[in-house]
């Protein structure tokens, strides 16, 4: 569906009979035909037939749009109210419609299921959308920060700001100033501040609780040091057990490009990865997320979150697990460990974990300055 809104849009539709619609609410459309140009409205009544309305006078989008919903009124339709008073669940549901009009249903189908997670079980969901306030997405934001990074809060609100955005250039109506927050203050690349370590007990207590499928992906990050995204991408041919390495993918730098690195993996490594490439054909997932293809962030996010609650529903004090600690936690316990339980040096720790000598700096050095000291102390000053 193009958006009729924009005029370069409109000049790049072909010369046709039937009208390009755009959807003004339930039922209620808008047409334009090219050559010569011409606006005119369609209402579907509730027993399913269709009306149409020329709108001669209309000269752009905005008369165009006006026209028909003064028509509309005359029919006594509630389509235009209903797109007034729809939700914000109604206008991010047209947003999809929009997306899959556009012939991108992946994308609909990643926001589809983002908005799952953190939308329409929420309270914001039923909030009008000519009523939505800052506060109510301020509310909404901190409802999403148990469990999450500053990181993943931006990148969820970014998601519902664009499809409120492109709802109310679709005809729903409401303040978009009303829906535009500041980004919190982001979470430092790989291990900042806010970053969970786990110790060796914590980690197998947080596999022991996560389903068998979810404990396969946790114990591969732990055995690679890898990002999430990296292990879930990986394919059974991207693990050599001749060199006993596994081939990882990233994209980094701007504009992105794709990197790969061979990550060199322990005797336990090459047993583990073996046993999950057994039997698969060369395009498998490597490990296999549950819904029996490749892992996507929301799963692995939610699993581990699952598993996490899960340990710390009988675990008391000491035994908790931070209720910050995510996937990504075993990346971070991976590099430190190297580092200062292992003592391999910061180059092949950067190379084998596809990230650089001075994020680590920036980032592990305090993971591993304890052990620096006790270094230093058992040198003999002269």
């Amino acid at each position: 569906m193009p958006d009729l809104s924009r005029k370069s849009a409109r000049e790049r539709l072909k010369i046709r009979r039937e009208p390009y619609w755009q959807r003004l609410g339930e039922g209620a459309y808008l047409g334009f035909r090219r050559g010569p140009d011409t606006w005119i409205a369609r209402y579907r009544t509730r027993d399913g037939k269709q009306a149409y309305q020329a709108l001669a006078e209309a000269t752009d989008y905005d008369k165009a749009k006006s026209a028909a919903e003064a028509w509309f009124g005359q029919l006594g339709s509630t389509a235009v109210r209903s797109a007034k008073r729809g939700t914000v669940r109604a206008a991010l549901e047209t947003y999809l419609d929009w997306l899959r009009d556009q012939g991108r249903d992946s994308t609909a189908d990643t926001c589809e299921q983002r908005f799952g997670l953190i939308v329409w079980n929420d309270p914001i969901a039923g909030i009008k959308l000519q009523v939505l306030t800052k506060d109510d997405m301020r509310e909404w934001r901190d409802r999403l920060r148990e469990g999450r990074k500053p990181r993943s809060i931006n990148r969820h609100v970014r998601s519902i700001v664009a499809g409120l955005n492109r709802a109310h250039e679709l005809g729903h109506v409401g303040n978009p100033d009303a829906w535009k927050l500041s980004p919190l203050a982001d979470d430092v690349d790989e291990a900042g501040d806010t970053a969970v370590m786990l110790s060796t007990e914590q980690r197998q207590a947080l596999v022991a609780s996560a389903d068998p499928i979810t404990a396969l992906f946790l114990r591969g990050l732990e055995l690679t040091g890898a990002r999430p995204k990296e292990l879930a991408d990986a394919v059974a041919s991207d693990f050599d057990k001749q060199t006993g390495t596994v081939r990882l993918q990233h994209r980094k730098g701007r504009p992105a490009k794709l990197r790969s690195r061979a990550v060199v993996l322990s005797a336990e490594g090459v047993a583990f990865f073996s046993k999950q490439a057994k039997g698969k054909t060369p395009k498998a997932p490597l490990l296999v997320g549950p819904s029996g293809g490749h892992w996507d962030r929301f799963q692995w996010s939610k699993a581990t979150r699952t598993a996490v609650d899960a340990h710390n529903k009988t675990a008391k004090g000491n035994e908790r697990i931070p209720d910050g600690a995510s996937a990504y936690s075993f990346r971070h316990a991976r590099i430190s460990e190297l580092l200062q339980i292992h003592g391999i040096d910061p180059l092949t720790v950067a190379l084998q974990t596809g990230t650089s000598i001075r994020m680590i700096e920036k980032a592990y050095f305090r993971f591993i300055a304890p052990a620096l000291r006790d270094k230093l102390a058992k040198i003999e000053e002269p």
